[in-house]
Formats: C-alpha cells, sequence, structure tokens
C-alpha cells in the first residue's frame, strides 16, 4: 500500500462546519506546540512553523496500519503528535526487523523528503497515532531559509543513521539469546524492569513469540531473569552482557 492508498484510509482532521471555531482551531494548536517543541523544527521562525502548519493536514492512524512502506514517494514528512510510529524491513531470512520507534514529538519520514527519493523502510503505527503530514516543498522551502534548523536536522539524520546500523549489524551478527540479551538492558528503567510484553520483544528482535518464550525461560532457569504479570525483571545484568559480547566474539 502506497503513501496515496495509505493516506486515502487515514482519518483526516480538519475544519468541520457543525464545529465551533475553537474545536476547529484545536488541532491546528496542537500542531504548532508539537512543532514548536520539536528540536529542530522548533529552530524555525514562529512564521516558518505557522506556514507549515497551515499547508498540513492532520492524520489518524489506528494500530498496526501502514504510514508508508519501502518504495513510496517521499512526498511529505509527519510530526508525531502522539502514539508510536516504529520504522522496520523485512529481513534477508523474511523476519520483520525493527530499526527504530518514534514516539510523541518526532519528525517521521524525514529522510525521503529532504532528498525527494523513495521511502527506504516500512512505518507503521504501534499503537493509535495521530501526525501531522507536512508537504515535502514546505519542508524544504522552510530549511531552506533557516539554515539552523536544516543543520540541526543533518545531525538527527546522523543520530537515527547510526542507530539504524547498530540495529541491522545487532541482527547480523547476534544471535536470539543475544538479540533479546540486548533489548532487555536497552529497555531496562528502574529496578531492572523491561515494561514491554513477549510479543513486543519478538517483533523488535525479529522472532517468533515462541522462540521468545522458549530463550525468556532459559534465562529465567539461569536466574539471570524473572517473568512477572508487569514485565521481566533483570537480576542479572553483567551475566546477560555477557552473553552479548561472547556472541559478537562468535
Amino acid at each position: 500500500m502506497g503513501d496515496i492508498e495509505a493516506m486515502a484510509q487515514l482519518q483526516t482532521t480538519g475544519p468541520e462546519p457543525k464545529g465551533t471555531a475553537g474545536e476547529r482551531a484545536a488541532p491546528l494548536d496542537r500542531a504548532l506546540a508539537a512543532l514548536a517543541a520539536n528540536p529542530v523544527l522548533g529552530l524555525l521562525s514562529d512564521e516558518a512553523r505557522r506556514g507549515m502548519v497551515a499547508g498540513g493536514s492532520q492524520l489518524a492512524l489506528e494500530p498496526g496500519r501502514l504510514l508508508c512502506q519501502a518504495g513510496d514517494a517521499g512526498d511529505a514528512v509527519y510530526v508525531l503528535l502522539d502514539g508510536e510510529i516504529e520504522v522496520g524491513m523485512r529481513s534477508v531470512g523474511g523476519h520483520d526487523l525493527r530499526l527504530v520507534s518514534h514516539l510523541s514529538g518526532a519528525i517521521v519520514g524525514e529522510m525521503a523528503a529532504l532528498d525527494g527519493g523513495t521511502r527506504s523502510a516500512d512505518m507503521v503505527s504501534v499503537r493509535r497515532s495521530s501526525l501531522w503530514r507536512i508537504p515535502r516543498a514546505l519542508l524544504i522551502q522552510a530549511l531552506e531559509s533557516e539554515p539552523k534548523a536544516a543543520v540541526a536536522l543533518v545531525v538527527e539524520l546522523s543520530r537515527r543513521l547510526r542507530a539504524s546500523n547498530e540495529a541491522l549489524e545487532a541482527a547480523r551478527i547476534l544471535d536470539l539469546g543475544a538479540r533479546v540479551a540486548n533489548l532487555l538492558l536497552k529497555e531496562a528503567g528502574a529496578g531492572g524492569r523491561v515494561q514491554l510484553t513477549q510479543t513486543e520483544i519478538a517483533r523488535r528482535v525479529g522472532a517468533s513469540r515462541e522462540k521468545v518464550n522458549r530463550k525468556l525461560h532459559d534465562f529465567v532457569a539461569q536466574a539471570l531473569v524473572r517473568l512477572t504479570a508487569a514485565g521481566v525483571v533483570i537480576e542479572a545484568p553483567d551475566r546477560l552482557a555477557h552473553i552479548i559480547e561472547s556472541a559478537k566474539r562468535g
């Protein structure tokens, strides 16, 4: 499904004759606030941000729906107002490979929008998401007129490219146990708690839920983690790190 087809299946929020002026202005206000808070677009002038919002439109995606896929035209950039958009692709073995996940306030789809090329990966809504679609021409115009934002976007692209390379490298050299261990350590919060479901873990490491479940129970048997109703709790982070390093050494 391409960008145009995907957009046709999205819910577009715009002015409605029956709504009050305040109700019609609410999406615009949210979009302006999101652009102002973004570390890249926040460097633009108020006038430039207002122009980008005025020329854009709001989109709503249900969980699991494609925003766009590899090969689609890079004719727009998106600002994620709320929700989560996951960027990924198919691995050589046919598994879904997650590259990065974007949360509220992030710019999405900027690489193809900058060079006018095609999308290099799929973008899908992990949970119900709301985005503001900004046509490529408006983005380019704003960046050309205000170089500080252009430089900041280059820095952000470099960071994302590094993260994508790390994900690809991990998928290439790490076995399933090491990939699960790597994800758990990265996602661990206070008390070593990882608030991801086994389905989410499986999607992120590119494996089936059944295989991930077996691997987690292996970790439990080795006293590396505990499984609770709220998620996984890491018991031995140093030993999980050792699993990753051993896999890297082959």
